[in-house]
């Protein structure tokens, strides 16, 4: 948090407008599952066969400066040089979050060093049932769990990421946090599915007001052993209790075609610059408020996080905000009460999406 703070009051005192705060970098678009709700791994074997060098995401590290970086793919441990990677980020002292759906993870993990600047985090998308339906194959949320257990024993700093779709009950959420901080992960990460043009299933993304509506039932009424590895401020926008306007410089993507425009999550092309991504993207054409109708129901991390870490840390009001948010963050509801609800029978329609924080 200091780190970040120290950063962005940095990039404020330099009159900055548009500066990152997370780069994404995706050293290859190859994985070992192929779930419905990803549209990485649609692309043809000669694109899924290709991957970044260790010295052009260094590059793509220093000249972008963010202070973290979320490393997603595709899936990362499938990287023959991954360690490689990750060892010379460290010595450039970021904060790396390596993104995986574990299947991988218990084999490789001797090959890393615990540290405090590196986390794991492992995409997982609800209870069994629930995740082995998202990631279409059966028997990984156990692998997942049992690699989770081996890393924290390890003494590897270990999160999870969840994306949420139209379908997602919100009690079975509930358990799944419950269960995660049972495990003993550090903080879990949350967003909404946002629509892959590529994704093979595209009849469960969630519209602007079913997001707010979802997350208001997943995170009204908290338990107080819940602990989040984002922003208090996204996730009051999340649940509709704050507005932000799209900030899709904060989290920019490099990967193997260059920078990609304007974010993680849309294909509008390609810099071969971080500098000409900055300078020459037509941010204003981006965002909800932009009125571009790809963007109409966009609520993901990659545009908003970045809008209420700005929003922290560039005024008094959003400190207190934040602080406020923090410390009394239950948000009690008395339309609220999901505890009592009986557990479903079948999975539910959650998908997963590959990719930031998001694996």
């Amino acid at each position: 948090m200091w780190t970040v703070a120290s950063y962005v009051v940095g990039q404020k005192l330099k009159r900055r407008k548009h500066f990152p705060v997370v780069l994404m970098l995706e050293p290859l678009m190859r994985c070992n599952l192929a779930c419905a709700g990803c549209g990485k791994i649609q692309y043809p074997g000669h694109i899924l066969k290709k991957e970044l060098t260790p010295e052009q995401c260094f590059q793509a590290v220093d000249e972008c400066g963010a202070p973290m970086v979320s490393i997603p793919g595709g899936e990362p441990l499938m990287h023959p040089r991954i360690v490689e990677i990750v060892e010379g980020l460290l010595a450039r002292k970021k904060y790396i979050y390596l993104c995986t759906n574990g299947l991988l993870l218990k084999e490789k993990l001797h090959l890393f060093k615990p540290s405090k600047y590196f986390s794991f985090v492992v995409h997982m998308d609800g209870l069994k049932e629930h995740h082995d339906f998202a990631v279409c194959r059966e028997g990984t949320y156990d692998k997942a769990m049992e690699a989770i257990e081996l890393a924290l024993a390890k003494g590897f700093r270990v999160t999870t990421n969840t994306t949420l779709f139209e379908g997602a009950d919100p009690q079975s959420v509930r358990e799944f946090f419950d269960t995660m901080m049972d495990v003993g992960v550090e903080g879990m990460m949350l967003s909404p599915g946002y629509t892959y043009d590529k994704a093979p299933d595209q009849e469960h993304f969630l519209s602007k007001k079913k997001t707010r509506n979802l997350f208001r039932q997943i995170l009204s009424n908290r338990h107080e052993k819940w602990k989040f590895n984002m922003s208090p401020l996204f996730l009051e926008y999340l649940m509709g209790r704050r507005e932000y306007k799209c900030t899709p410089w904060g989290m920019p993507t490099y990967n193997i075609f260059g920078w990609q425009k304007p974010c993680y999550l849309m294909q509008d092309g390609y810099a071969d610059t971080f500098e000409e991504l900055i300078n020459d993207t037509k941010w204003e054409r981006y965002g909800t408020e932009s009125g571009n109708p790809k963007c109409a129901n966009c609520m993901v991390h990659s545009g908003y996080e970045a809008s209420a870490v700005n929003h922290t840390f560039g005024s008094l009001a959003g400190l207190f905000a934040t602080a406020k948010a923090t410390l009394f963050g239950r948000y009690k509801d008395p339309d609220v009460d999901i505890d009592s609800k009986p557990k479903p029978k079948r999975p539910s329609a959650t998908l997963v999406q590959i990719g930031n924080t998001e694996s």
